[in-house]
């Protein structure tokens, strides 16, 4: 199977086999033809994750889906009641972020997020069209950890993407996540802020 998320539901989210009933059987042919994340992150310093799947058949695929397996990692510890822990928090999935209410974004995860955990959908994508899938995430865990994603063309696990040669649509990109944000100032002759310490009062002339 090209998803583990097909028997991982959430649960109180029973009915997300059914929502998929429909869903048309074979092979589609989707890309990825951007996948950026930035190498050098810290600790509280937001990042983006960016993938932008194409369309390069010749059918509409029903539903375009991408799971990300590695926003969180296994603790070791022992006597744990959850042993998941974030490497990144998702501050804003793909998809609209509903606000019904002018102070409080309730759904922050996006609206494309689905009842399968770690995935979001897009919606159904047409032959010859792009669509983006963007995360805004917030780096809590140092050290170089790497995040894998697999895309598919529905959310049941019968309408499959693949690659031109016949294979699964996946990828890696791995980020160094330094423990502390680096020294940072604002310059005040441009209201830009860039690398490094304000220079002392001292060291003026």
């Amino acid at each position: 199977m090209l998803f583990a998320f097909s028997a991982l539901l959430v649960s109180g989210c029973g009915g997300g086999a059914k929502q998929d009933a429909r869903e048309p059987s074979g092979n589609f042919s989707l890309d990825v033809v951007k996948a950026s994340f930035p190498h050098d992150q810290s600790i509280a310093r937001p990042a983006t994750l960016e993938l932008k799947v194409h369309n390069s058949g010749t059918q509409a695929a029903p539903n375009v889906a991408v799971t990300v397996n590695s926003f969180e990692y296994a603790e070791q510890f022992a006597e744990l009641a959850a042993d998941k822990r974030p490497i990144w928090v998702v501050e804003a999935g793909p998809g609209d972020t509903h606000h019904p209410a002018q102070t409080a974004a309730v759904s922050p995860n996006g609206g494309g997020q689905t009842a399968y955990v770690d995935t979001w959908a897009l919606g159904r994508l047409a032959p010859g069209a792009t669509q983006t899938f963007r995360w805004l995430v917030a780096p809590v865990k140092s050290g170089v950890h790497t995040v894998t994603y697999t895309v598919a063309a529905g959310l049941a696990g019968k309408a499959r993407a693949v690659t031109a040669a016949g294979g699964p649509v996946q990828g890696a990109l791995t980020a160094d996540i330094a423990s502390s944000p680096p020294l940072t100032h604002v310059d005040p002759n441009t209201g830009q802020v860039v690398a490094g310490t304000y220079p002392s009062s001292s060291a003026a002339p």
